[in-house]
């Protein structure tokens, strides 16, 4: 059985990190619009929202105002044993 990579990340600590971006529109700079990224992630440093607010700066016209964020682990190190076995029903 092959599980999922998202699973796999869960195990490894990683948590849904979802974050609130509000951005100057690049041609109206008295206007912000927003925009939500959501991924998988690691607390505390978020090495993956770091790399996606840092391609927005290189890549993107629209100058970041604000970032607003919420994470949450889903899978915690109480809720996961490990168990040896296997039952099959008929």
């Amino acid at each position: 059985m092959m599980t999922s990579s998202e699973f796999e990340r869960q195990i490894e600590g990683y948590g849904l990190t979802t974050a609130h971006i509000l951005y100057r529109l690049p041609d109206f700079q008295s206007l912000l619009q927003t925009y939500v990224w959501q991924d998988y992630d690691l607390a505390p440093d978020f090495p993956e929202m770091r790399k996606f607010l840092d391609f927005w700066e290189d890549t993107l016209d629209g100058r970041l105002h604000s970032v607003r964020y919420t994470h949450k682990r889903l899978i915690g190190p109480n809720e996961w044993k490990r168990v040896d076995g296997e039952i099959l029903l008929n």
